[in-house]
């Protein structure tokens, strides 16, 4: 049931909204939000967000994050991966345009970019290093 190295690190690799979570509080269960995310295998993982959202300052704080992804067809995958924030950088529209051609029609991209850089304001981006991996394939269940 457990997957290989090879065959995490691809299904990690592939589009999947993710479920990024972090330690917002101590004394509260982690922040768990969706969002697109970037992976290459063997590589850092990355998202964009604005650099003083909610999760942009619980990363701050905890120097940490993990991530989910899962599927449910044609069997139930899933994949979490956790470790340390390696970076932090200012975004740019090369970035901006990698991450929507990940997840959004060919067609659809020039669009959503426009949008995302004139009206959803400043973002960073944050580079996690996969230090601890928990996953699984169900198989037919």
């Amino acid at each position: 049931m457990t997957l290989s190295r090879r065959e995490r690190e691809q299904f990690l690799a592939e589009p999947h909204i993710g479920a990024l979570s972090v330690v917002e509080q101590p004394d509260r269960a982690p922040l768990t939000v969706p969002i697109w995310y970037q992976y290459t295998p063997g590589g850092e993982l990355w998202v964009r967000t604005g650099p003083d959202s909610r999760k942009a300052r619980a990363i701050r704080s905890a120097g940490r994050f993990s991530l989910m992804v899962q599927r449910t067809a044609p069997t139930v995958r899933y994949v979490c991966v956790e470790g340390p924030v390696t970076g932090t950088a200012p975004d740019s529209r090369e970035l901006s345009w990698e991450m929507a051609a990940r997840y959004l029609p060919e067609d659809k991209v020039a669009a959503f970019v426009e949008y995302d850089r004139a009206r959803l304001g400043e973002h960073v981006v944050i580079r996690m290093r996969p230090e601890h991996w928990v996953c699984a394939d169900l198989g037919a269940f």
